[in-house]
């Protein structure tokens, strides 16, 4: 939570925005990284993602955070997701979490000082739910289910 204060004098906990990119390539693998030990949920997968910057739209944010933790560049497909549960699992700050599937377009893996690891994970072998972060194995989850058969985008909640 931020607190803020405001033109009036008053004071408020705000929520945080965070943009993902689930990327996707060629032979439909989601990418996957796991976190530096010096970060919150140290040791365990997520979604390329973070904060959005100030000077930037969502889908920029979600472009930028995925090359700098990857070295992936990728073109955005399609909002998929606003998680704006405010009860999210293993957050600390109820983040809002914008998610798009971006197609992996070119760029070589690298990992940045945010991540240990940086992999293709198909549906078959996805970490399991304990390994993750946060909820984001239940986006992707989502998003397999999505291609099988398409519902109405983007989900919210």
């Amino acid at each position: 939570m931020i607190l803020c204060r405001f033109e009036n004098g008053g004071k408020g906990k705000l929520r945080h925005v965070t943009v993902k990119a689930l990327t996707v390539n060629d032979k439909g693998e989601v990418l996957l990284i796991k976190r530096a030990q010096n970060l919150l949920r140290g040791g365990k997968y997520d979604i390329p993602g973070g904060f959005l910057d100030r000077d930037e739209n969502s889908r920029e944010g979600a472009l930028r955070e995925l090359f700098e933790e990857t070295g992936i560049k990728g073109e955005i497909q399609f909002l998929f997701r606003v998680n704006d549960n405010p009860e999210r699992p293993n957050e600390d700050r109820q983040n809002l979490d914008i998610i798009y599937v971006v197609k992996s377009v070119k760029g070589r893996l690298k990992i940045d000082s945010e991540s240990t690891r940086a992999g293709w994970f198909s549906r078959k072998n996805l970490p399991p739910e304990e390994e993750f972060a946060f909820d984001h194995r239940d986006s992707i989850l989502r998003y397999f289910k999505y291609l099988k058969r398409p519902e109405k985008l983007p989900i919210v909640g």
